[in-house]
């Protein structure tokens, strides 16, 4: 007891934990200071200064102000965090920012959720003072996943630490200078030539409504509403996770019987599970790496079902390419199965929680006789504003079944949609292969350590554990894996591989978290992608079958598909570097 030392923060004594910030001090106890451009993950900005406290020198009573974010608590402080002083600080500085910045909250895709929006309701703004110097909107829609309106922008800046420190893309900065200052994509480039790779984490963390996921709900609801079209949709892993959380449903809790109906009383004609496809993906890369090992290579095979890894490959590390598996993603892999089947009435949809899954679609490598092989990609935050819009009670609908054709899978498929879900996946095939796919061997593998998110350092503004390395023994040989989560951390396990480092079969997943953090994806605390994250895993043990060699609509897949010539085709891609319009 003696060695614990206290901070004082609106007179509740807080205990110090050593390296965090103010801010983080005070979440302990309940107090959430307002910022916009703090984000745990990220390194310490300080622009916006709404998260100004009073700091009490306590020899005079004096106070001074200081930014949370950035303030190091000392013993026996004492802060003050919501004062007159601080209330018409903060007030003033959210006129600023409404009198520069577009008004248009009713249409805006960002409307509730935005913290500009939140903060004025919060601080009871009821009025601007100055005149409004709202900039003409300058939209940029050149990319399939993102579009950037610079009218809402705040200079926080968030975006661009993203980009550059989690992600090292490096496609947006500030450009120009004083009050002309916006974010724009480097070389003042349309987002869709810029060396951005769609993953859409930049949105994620955007305050405001200036980044968004690009919003194709228009053009679906035509096609729904069309009698002669039939639309069909299929639905990733992790996506059920997410959008239950959206209509006060915990992220742990399985609404994917909801979400099937949901989408049934929205209109779509056909409904199906992607995990099934997930489970032939597997067959397909752990064939590929069991080929490959044969001729002892000197780099690993890469993972190749997120298209925003496959993007960063093609336009930052094109070396790398030649060793990323040329299995199809579950979402492209699955559509096969429809062209082969040769209803070509249907509209094929998916819905995804990744941004970048909008751009795979429109790739001419899947384009069968100059036809998409997935029409429309909608995201998670999508379908939420389509059941909303609907007017469906999400909570208390009845659950149903996807289409019976195709329907079966495995729980190795469902934690396609967490870090290290996809590695898993294959080693619990791995153990069928060798016979040693026990109870006790699967709970091994559990524990292996290719599990697990990566924790946010709130101390030094960072992730942590992004790379996740393992020696997994099997007998007869060893597998030496990693689960990379994040770009900046597939960028250091390339440079760890240059150096020498030797690894057997890598994981990258862009979004950090994977599936469950995407672009796509409701924006979300590290707290709810972990709840978000268990919810897969309680999902995986719901499953009959734990492992794609005992899924039996595997070997009706293959015998649809024909020859294996045939299986190739329409299972494996060879990316011819279309890297552009993200």
């Amino acid at each position: 007891m003696a060695d614990k030392q206290f901070i004082t923060i609106d007179g509740v004594a807080v205990e110090m934990e050593k390296g965090l910030n103010v801010l983080e001090h005070a979440k302990k106890v309940g107090i959430q200071i307002p910022a916009f451009c703090y984000t745990p993950e990220l390194s310490i900005y300080g622009a916006c200064r709404m998260c100004l406290v009073e700091i009490v020198d306590q020899r005079t009573g004096r106070t001074s102000l200081d930014s949370s974010c950035s303030l190091l608590p000392k013993a026996g402080m004492q802060i003050l965090t919501n004062t007159t002083k601080l209330r018409k600080y903060r007030k003033n500085i959210l006129e600023l920012l409404l009198a520069n910045h577009c008004r248009d909250c009713t249409t805006c895709d960002n409307s509730i959720d935005c913290k500009l929006q939140a903060f004025a309701k919060r601080f009871g703004i009821s009025g601007v003072r100055y005149p409004q110097h709202k900039p003409e909107p300058t939209v940029d829609e050149s990319s399939y996943c993102i579009t950037k309106d610079t009218s809402k922008c705040i200079s926080c800046g968030c975006c661009i630490r993203m980009c550059n420190e989690i992600q090292h893309v490096g496609a947006i900065d500030f450009v120009h200078r004083g009050s002309e200052m916006t974010v724009g994509c480097v070389g003042e480039k349309d987002i869709g030539e810029s060396v951005c790779v769609g993953c859409g984490q930049c949105a994620a963390v955007c305050p405001t409504g200036a980044l968004m996921i690009k919003n194709e709900t228009k053009r679906v609801w035509k096609l729904i509403d069309d009698p002669k079209t039939k639309v069909s949709v299929q639905i990733a892993p992790a996506v059920r996770v997410a959008v239950g959380n959206a209509f006060g449903i915990p992220p742990e809790e399985n609404t994917f019987g909801r979400l099937v109906a949901a989408l049934r009383r929205i209109g779509f004609d056909e409904v199906y599970d992607t995990n099934v496809a997930a489970d032939m993906t597997i067959i397909q890369e752990a064939t590929e790496l069991l080929k490959r090992l044969e001729g002892k290579p000197t780099w690993p095979l890469f993972t190749s079902c997120c298209p925003a890894w496959v993007a960063y490959v093609e336009k930052h590390r094109p070396e790398v390419m030649p060793h990323v598996s040329t299995t199809r993603s579950p979402m492209q892999l699955f559509s096969g199965t429809y062209t082969k089947e040769g209803d070509q009435q249907v509209v094929r949809g998916a819905i995804m929680p990744c941004s970048a899954k909008k751009w795979e679609s429109t790739r001419p490598e899947f384009q069968h006789n100059g036809k998409k092989l997935v029409e429309f990609v909608l995201t998670s935050q999508e379908i939420i504003r389509m059941i909303k819009e609907s007017g469906i009670d999400y909570a208390n609908i009845e659950p149903e079944a996807v289409e019976g054709k195709w329907g079966t899978t495995t729980g190795a498929a469902v934690i396609f949609g967490v870090s290290g879900g996809v590695m898993e996946a294959a080693l619990r095939y791995a153990l069928s292969v060798l016979k040693q796919d026990t109870p006790a061997n699967y709970v091994a593998l559990a524990e292996s350590g290719v599990r697990g998110l990566p924790r946010v350092d709130a101390k030094a503004g960072s992730l942590e554990d992004g790379i996740k390395t393992t020696t997994i023994k099997l007998p007869g040989f060893e597998l030496k894996v990693a689960v990379v989560s994040g770009l900046a951390n597939a960028d250091a396990i390339i440079e760890r591989i240059k150096g020498g480092e030797h690894f057997d079969f890598v994981e990258v997943m862009a979004c950090p978290g994977g599936c469950i953090g995407g672009g796509g994806q409701p924006p979300a605390s590290w707290d709810v992608k972990a709840e978000r994250a268990h919810g897969l895993y309680l999902a995986d043990k719901e499953y009959n079958f734990k492992s794609v060699e005992q899924n039996p609509v595997m070997k009706e897949w293959e015998a649809l598909m024909g020859s294996e010539h045939a299986q190739h085709e329409h299972w494996h891609i060879h990316y011819a570097g279309h890297g552009k319009g993200h």
